[in-house]
């Protein structure tokens, strides 16, 4: 199974088709409710729903969903069934296995109740109609390349007596989100020099964006959180709640992180953890939202 722990809950959905051709006369039996075996369409509704909620059994690589909603309609017409099925999930991965198995077993239902009937049945075009909810709908087409500063801010790696790792980390995943990082900077905990960095960043160098690392604990030298709401003209609080809401189900130190995130001009400015574990959680937590959140600051609509 692929490893799916780093992914934020967002609403998936997915509708799956299927189509069991059948002679007209069967279809007639069909609707007037004479199929020896009962209600074949209420049979298989109950039978999609319930496959649905199994997905993860049937097939080995799937993980199991917390499915939310499992909604079965058919479309009789003068030969054929059409069977539609519609799952959602607030989950970390996608729900359109449980949309196609959900209609396959529909399908198979039926031709379960109507075989002793008809001979001639064909299950046909089983598909996929439509997913939504992961990372791809969220992607952004902002019309330049987003330019980004990372600032380190720690005694001892300014100093020298420990090495950089955070900011490589954090310069690394937004290159590989399509910025372009055109400074890392490490500075000590010292307030006005993060202060006069940030400003540098967002006045001077006029940046989209800036994360700094570090500062952001319970330590006496820990203020970047200070020095962040010095600069900034407003507040994101939502941004670091979602940070720590992320990190919290995977530690319970997350909770101890103080980070704040604000805009200062058109910069955005985010505060992470100076532990790895800590950028990484939050940048995945983050990461969907960033290029919205730019857009949006240079006066793009939602």
């Amino acid at each position: 199974m692929r490893d799916i722990s780093r992914k934020i809950n967002t609403l998936r959905t997915a509708q799956a088709a299927a189509t069991l051709v059948l002679k007209p006369s069967t279809l007639e039996l069909v609707r007037q409710e004479k199929i020896p075996k009962g209600d074949p369409l209420e049979v298989a509704r109950v039978a999609a729903i319930q496959a649905a909620k199994e997905t993860s059994r049937i097939i080995p690589y799937c993980h199991p969903v917390p499915v939310d909603f499992v909604g079965v309609h058919f479309a009789l017409s003068e030969d054929r069934i059409e069977v539609r099925v519609e799952v959602k999930a607030l989950y970390r991965t996608g729900v359109e296995m449980e949309a196609l198995t959900g209609v396959s077993v529909a399908a198979l239902t039926l031709y379960d109740m109507l075989k002793m009937l008809d001979d001639s049945m064909e299950i046909k075009g089983i598909r996929l109609l439509e997913k939504k909810g992961g990372k791809s709908d969220f992607a952004q087409e902002l019309g330049w390349v987003p330019r980004a500063g990372v600032l380190v801010t720690s005694d001892s790696v300014s100093r020298g007596a420990a090495e950089d790792r955070s900011g490589r980390l954090i310069q690394g995943r937004l290159t590989e989100e399509g910025f372009e990082v055109a400074d890392l900077r490490v500075v000590p905990d010292n307030i006005e020099e993060i202060k006069k960095c940030l400003i540098d960043y967002a006045d001077l160098s006029g940046l989209d964006l800036v994360v700094t690392s570090g500062g952001t604990g319970l330590g006496p030298r820990d203020v970047t959180p200070e020095a962040t709401l010095e600069v900034c003209d407003r507040e994101v609080p939502g941004i670091e709640e979602a940070a720590r809401s992320f990190g919290t189900l995977r530690t319970p130190f997350a909770v101890l992180s103080r980070g704040r995130a604000g805009i200062r001009g058109k910069t955005l400015i985010i505060n992470l953890p100076g532990s790895t574990r800590g950028v990484e959680e939050s940048l995945d937590a983050l990461s969907a939202s960033l290029k919205h959140a730019l857009k949006i600051i240079r006066g793009g609509g939602h």
